[in-house]
């Protein structure tokens, strides 16, 4: 039998099996070197935005603020320029719909947030107000607010608190913060009986102070009996506000 030549590599292809493992190795030990260097590079990230707001590592929602206040700076400025060819109600109205709606969008997660992060907020609200009315930048804006009818950030957050507590409680939707409240129970009857409050836990840090739980029945329970008693939300939003 004639022993035959080991056939030629084709153009284009590996000539040979220990060539073929060459490549193979060389393969292995590339990706396991990129694949080291990304473990050693990842880095966890101080933000993470999930439906508009952006969440932070302690939950203070710094990052949240200051991207809120920039898109909110950036509308004022740009009404600002035109104020002058708009009527008082149009001014308002673009204000409510580029400005206020980003002040209000998922402001319950702020209810107890620090004070300097609702300062800043507020500070957006109030340089809206002088702008809608064309008052000096230095005017005080409470009276400006009262005469457009707004609330500021911080009652504004109580307001979403208090409707999402009605709303839980005559409707029980949804089901996950109908669990997380509880209605008030006497052992005798008294005079508030007849008001529908709600237990107040007990809270050992201003963090767990924060959570629908404690806050629901915080902010609940401080209105008369007359606006916790309303017979529709319409006339419950009316009365608190």
């Amino acid at each position: 039998m004639v022993p035959t030549k080991r056939a030629a590599a084709q153009p284009g292809q590996i000539g040979g099996t220990h060539h073929w493992h060459c490549y193979s190795a060389a393969y292995r030990q590339l990706s396991h070197h990129i694949g080291m260097r990304r473990r050693r590079s990842a880095t966890v990230a101080d933000g993470m935005k999930v439906l508009g707001v952006v969440l932070d590592c302690r939950l203070a929602f710094d990052k949240h603020v200051m991207a809120v206040t920039r898109s909110c700076n950036f509308h004022a400025q740009a009404i600002r320029h035109i104020r002058h060819l708009l009527s008082t109600d149009l001014a308002q109205t673009l204000a409510c719909s580029l400005i206020l709606t980003r002040l209000d969008y998922c402001n319950s997660v702020l209810y107890g947030a620090p004070v300097s992060s609702i300062q800043k907020l507020q500070r957006v609200q109030n340089n809206t107000a002088r702008i809608v009315l064309q008052a000096p930048r230095r005017s005080h804006a409470t009276p400006l607010m009262r005469q457009l009818h707004w609330l500021p950030v911080q009652h504004r957050i109580d307001y979403k608190v208090s409707v999402l507590t009605y709303m839980t409680l005559n409707t029980s939707v949804p089901q996950y913060l109908s669990q997380r409240i509880n209605r008030r129970v006497n052992a005798r009857t008294l005079r508030s009986s007849a008001t529908p409050l709600l237990i107040q836990p007990f809270a050992r840090t201003d963090f767990t102070k924060r959570s629908f739980r404690c806050a629901a029945p915080s902010v609940w329970n401080s209105p008369p009996a007359s606006v916790i008693g309303s017979d529709s939300l319409s006339v419950f939003k009316s009365r608190i506000s």
